[in-house]
């Protein structure tokens, strides 16, 4: 697809160019797109990983693709009566909103009444309430946006929720039927946090008209980042094939598969982490950290219960008591079964000499 970047460093400088090309043909005869980003109940690392976007850069979003980034906690000048006036200039449509980006939670508490998270003397579930019905699209960055995220694990004592989720249940905050202005969902881009570039990329679809690139899955999310497993790609991937196991932490960078004793949630999360590289070098599997599953909407899995946070939880104290889509714990467990029985010697080996 069009935002797919998994070609070698050469091909995809040759692709940023083609999208600038297609953005300035644009931008001849569109004014710039609005964008504003609201920040809710969260940690601020999806503004962090952002601030670091290299295909496209967070500077060629306002440079070359015409995003005029109306206020942003961490880029913009303006505080105070400031942003409440141009708060209020969006409300009465003096200026129209054309990208309204959601970081972290809606928070509701206590009570439903938004007043654990106050802006400018009003809940801040209520300024984006009224955005998200303002705004031609939404985007729901980061699993707290998206789903409800860690804030939304039980207690729950904020009565956090995601815009458009409620962990795996479709509603949240804005509820089942909501459309924007566009016609689309919230379209939500989760992790914790999202890699940079996939946030950048969706939002340059937009902004340039390219919305039949932005195809979105059973949980909105666009499918050109979120089609794939995270294990697409993973280097241990040959051990996952001969069922061979990291059977201590030190062992990933080197032999076996985390996925079998670490809790690794590689086979069963989507997202392109080991095609789309972090920093371009790396990743958690390829640093000899278990996937975690963070742009899954359960996530964080068991509710962190003791025991279960990097640790694989077993049926019958052998067959993992997840596995991988498609398959069932039987199947699964006769196929393991022959193919450690058959593993080649080096299976077993460390892959790096002393």
């Amino acid at each position: 697809m069009y935002f797919k970047i998994s070609e070698p460093s050469d091909f995809r400088c040759a692709k940023v160019l083609k999208l600038k090309n297609l953005a300035q043909n644009f931008l001849e005869v569109e004014k710039m797109v609005n964008l504003l980003w609201m920040h809710g109940g969260a940690c601020n690392g999806n503004t962090q990983s952002f601030l670091n976007a290299e295909e496209p850069t967070v500077i060629d979003l306002v440079t070359d693709f015409g995003i005029n980034i109306l206020y942003h906690h961490s880029l913009s000048m303006e505080f105070g009566e400031q942003v409440r006036r141009l708060y209020e200039q969006i409300l009465n449509d003096e200026i129209p909103l054309d990208i309204l980006v959601v970081e972290g939670t809606i928070i509701q508490g206590p009570d439903g009444t938004g007043h654990y998270d106050m802006l400018m003397d009003r809940p801040k579930k209520n300024w984006i309430w009224d955005f998200a019905h303002k705004a031609q699209y939404v985007v729901a960055i980061g699993d707290c946006a998206c789903w409800g995220g860690i804030p939304a694990t039980k207690p729950n004592p904020s009565e956090s929720i995601g815009l458009q989720y409620m962990k795996e249940e479709r509603g949240g905050f804005l509820g089942t039927q909501f459309r924007s202005k566009g016609g689309l969902p919230v379209i939500n881009i989760p992790g914790c946090p999202a890699h940079p570039d996939w946030v950048t990329q969706i939002l340059v679809a937009i902004a340039t008209g390219r919305l039949e690139d932005v195809v979105l899955d059973d949980l909105q999310r666009p499918q050109t980042f979120f089609k794939t497993f995270t294990q697409t790609g993973c280097t241990r991937v040959q051990y996952f094939e001969w069922k061979e196991p990291v059977e201590e932490f030190g062992q990933g960078t080197r032999k076996g598969c985390l996925f079998y004793e670490q809790g690794c949630r590689g086979p069963m999360t989507h997202s392109p982490c080991n095609r789309i590289l972090w920093n371009r070098q790396s990743s958690k599997t390829r640093a000899g950290m278990p996937c975690i599953g963070c742009t899954e909407p359960q996530f964080p899995f068991f509710d962190l219960a003791p025991g279960t946070v990097f640790k694989t939880q077993k049926v019958l104290g052998s067959i993992p008591k997840e596995v991988p889509q498609g398959t069932d714990p039987l199947s699964y467990s006769v196929n393991a079964a022959l193919a450690r029985a058959v593993a080649p010697k080096w299976a077993k080996e460390d892959m790096f000499v002393p």
